[in-house]
């Protein structure tokens, strides 16, 4: 059985377009990329054609695992989250003890992690060691830079 994955709405509609994406659009093309590989004679001999038809092996096996991300996926309902302690989807302001850069993530799944938009996976580093702290509590996180000491200064939604 596979791993059950929690994610924000915008996450789960990402998952569903892209997989709508792929069943449409996606074999479609490749669909006519086989079809004009065809065209051009001999199969045996015919690399255009062994390339598309394991492009197509690929897709597929890329929808297949889309669909097993989405049948495990659940919709956290953020209205309700806990704001007393670092959970899945919590909104967090750290500060660098060291350095005293402040920082804000939100924890995510794997699949929804964007570094640049402020989103962390939960099972990174850093998440691991904040999931569960509250307002003030300090955490160390191993990373590979060594240890980094960091003080949860909020927690939101």
């Amino acid at each position: 059985m596979a791993e059950i994955t929690y994610y924000t709405q915008e996450g789960l509609d990402k998952l569903k377009m892209e997989l709508q994406y792929l069943k449409t659009e996606g074999r479609a093309n490749i669909a006519k990329a086989i079809a004009e590989a065809r065209d051009k004679g001999d199969l045996s001999e015919n690399a255009e054609y062994d390339a598309a038809k394991e492009a197509q092996g690929l897709h597929e096996t890329k929808i297949a695992k889309l669909e097993q991300v989405l049948a495990s996926a659940r919709l956290i309902d953020e209205s309700n989250l806990d704001t007393s302690k670092v959970l899945a989807l919590s909104i967090v302001k750290i500060k660098n003890k060291k350095n005293n850069a402040v920082m804000t993530y939100q924890l995510v799944s794997e699949t929804e992690a964007d570094l640049k938009a402020g989103k962390i996976s939960v099972k990174s580093p850093i998440a691991q060691g904040l999931l569960g702290k509250k307002v003030g509590d300090t955490v160390q996180v191993e990373a590979p830079a060594g240890v980094i000491e960091f003080e949860v200064l909020e927690i939101s939604r």
